[in-house]
């Protein structure tokens, strides 16, 4: 069976890490803004949202999905899914 599931994670953690940064300081500062700038703060909101890919939800589950991304190995066999830690390549020194 195909694994048929979102996959949110970003190629590198940095970069995750500042869609995150980009994303939550918009949303944020369209709401705090508002008092200075009025309603045209409120701008600001679909940036985050652009930056987050749609909702913080899915910023956070690819998170997660970012920094097991090589590390956790899912398979399934008859119906039965096990989640086990993928086999590496020793690195050199």
């Amino acid at each position: 069976m195909p694994d048929t599931g979102a996959n949110f994670a970003s190629t590198s953690l940095p970069r995750h890490l500042a869609r995150g940064a980009i994303g939550f300081g918009a949303l944020i500062a369209s709401v705090a803004l508002i008092p200075l700038t009025g309603p045209i703060s409120l701008l600001l909101a679909p940036v985050g949202a652009f930056a987050f890919r749609g909702c913080p939800t899915c910023w956070l589950i690819g998170l997660a999905q970012t920094i097991s991304l090589g590390r956790l190995q899912r398979s399934c066999t008859d119906g039965r899914c096990e989640l086990t830690t993928a086999n590496r390549a020793p690195t050199k020194p």
